[in-house]
């Protein structure tokens, strides 16, 4: 894998978010692989392809490339609102990938996976309406709210311009593929409680510690009115699933 970009290959176009497309996509089409399998390149979707960039030819794994020239922040602006949300409920979302690059220099910072098995709608921002003089009046749009997620989630190919082994990342990817046969309305709860426990920053930690989000996960779901239940639920799933051990006496451990 190279981190350097090739703007050459852009010359023929004149406007700045054409240039960065085209050198991107032509960047991921070229270095690339297959976090879900062992596949060592992906392929280019065809022009007309609506929110699908790149598509795994062996298992099928579907990406959808974002790329910016700043700093990956909490939220990145995506497309349609409404059209993304039954996406999510049809299972037919594909993957995100996000890419940080240097414009000076030319090379690629930051590249960060969030596998589609943990993208749910308490993460997808609605935007306001285009204004009526706007060329789309009314067009709502959406964020993705990548912040919120735990780090689990956000898989890093390339961090600072370090590019981690492969096996790193394929690892990563298995870890908590499960989500994926875990239904949408757990989704989000998994996730979030996920993220209060890394919030910690520490190994080992005690039920009382998660229960001083309560507050925090009532305002996030507020439909829900037994906030400590639910909070017990999520530890039980992580355990069950080899990503938590319990110690006893409420006490909990990140088994990494």
């Amino acid at each position: 894998m190279d981190i350097s970009l090739k703007p050459e290959i852009a010359e023929d176009y004149k406007s700045l978010s054409q240039k960065a497309r085209v050198i991107t996509e032509k960047w991921f089409e070229d270095n690339m692989y297959c976090p879900a399998c062992s596949t060592e390149f992906l392929e280019h979707t065809p022009p007309n392809e609506k929110v699908v960039d790149f598509v795994c030819p062996v298992c099928g794994e579907k990406y959808q490339m974002k790329s910016m020239a700043h700093k990956i922040g909490y939220k990145v602006m995506d497309s349609a609102y409404e059209p993304k949300i039954k996406a999510i409920r049809k299972g037919t979302i594909p993957n995100f990938v996000f890419m940080e690059y240097d414009r000076e220099n030319m090379e690629v910072r930051n590249v960060i996976i969030v596998p589609k098995y943990f993208i749910s709608p308490d993460i997808i921002e609605k935007r306001k309406p285009l204004s009526p003089n706007a060329r789309r009046a009314g067009w709502i749009g959406s964020n993705i709210l990548i912040g919120r997620l735990p780090i689990d989630a956000r898989i890093y190919v390339i961090k600072d311009s370090y590019i981690l082994p492969k096996q790193i990342v394929r690892n990563a990817w298995k870890r908590f593929s499960f989500l994926e046969k875990t239904p949408i309305s757990s989704k989000g709860w998994l996730s979030d409680v996920l993220s209060c426990i890394r919030k910690l920053d520490k190994k080992e930690f005690t039920l009382k510690e998660v229960y001083n989000f309560e507050e925090y996960l009532r305002e996030i779901h507020p439909r829900n009115k037994h906030i400590r239940p639910k909070i017990r639920q999520q530890l039980q799933i992580l355990r069950d699933r080899g990503i938590l051990k319990f110690l006893g006496k409420g006490k909990y451990s990140i088994i990494e």
